[in-house]
């Protein structure tokens, strides 16, 4: 399994990868180190033309126009070098993800741009979205190995997301947040991980439609709560 999928959510870390990029963009993390950073950048480049399996820390440096030891120096592994391209790919969502919803006038509104906007974001993502695009059984595969994990980084994300606008007076106070956070999440996942002969991914307004006659009405609460053991 390609190392991108592992890092998502290793079960030996209590913070993920996608903890980690969501704290980034919230903190607004920057690298100050110029040659870490240009590393970077020739990976994501090598990452998106090769692949990360066919790719090497020789092919990085040569990108980068540095020596192997520098590349060395700075990512010990080729699994840290990765982990380190894909979350600053997963914090670049994040901020994307947060500076459309900002714009949104009414939480219904904001409901809408974050799926419509995740979708696009993650499909169009030359590194994420390809992986998706060329291997889409590596993808599925690694949301049912890890336990779940990854839905649930996500779902936090999203009931985090949701608890601000209950704080708010936007929604109710009675709505079962992560049961809604949770459904959102695994529509949102299926789009992503198994096409759709009926939905066109590529065609925002039938997506926005989507949204708002499915999604939209979960922010109203049920009579009848979910017992969570």
């Amino acid at each position: 399994m390609e190392p991108v999928l592992s890092f998502l959510a290793a079960s030996s870390d209590p913070e993920s990868l996608l903890d980690r990029a969501f704290s980034d963009a919230v903190e607004r993390a920057d690298d100050p180190d110029e040659s870490r950073a240009r590393v970077l950048d020739a990976a994501y480049e090598q990452f998106c033309r090769m692949g990360i399996q066919r790719s090497t820390m020789e092919d990085v440096a040569r990108r980068a126009g540095v020596s192997r030891i520098t590349v060395y120096r700075r990512f010990a592994t080729k699994d840290a070098l990765v982990e380190l391209v894909v979350r600053r790919e997963f914090r670049r969502y994040f901020d994307r993800f947060l500076a459309e919803i900002r714009h949104a006038e009414t939480v219904a509104d904001r409901v809408v741009l974050g799926f419509v906007g995740s979708l696009r974001a993650i499909r169009d993502n030359p590194l994420i979205g390809g992986l998706i695009a060329t291997e889409p059984d590596l993808i599925v595969g690694s949301m049912i190995s890890d336990g779940g994990g990854t839905l649930a980084t996500v779902r936090r994300f999203v009931a985090g997301q949701l608890r601000h606008e209950q704080r708010a007076g936007h929604v109710s106070g009675d709505l079962d947040i992560d049961h809604v956070a949770e459904m959102m999440v695994r529509i949102s996942a299926s789009f992503l991980a198994i096409p759709s002969r009926l939905v066109d991914l590529d065609d925002d307004e039938q997506l926005a439609a989507l949204a708002r006659r499915f999604l939209v009405p979960m922010l109203e609460p049920s009579p009848h709560r979910l017992d969570r053991r």
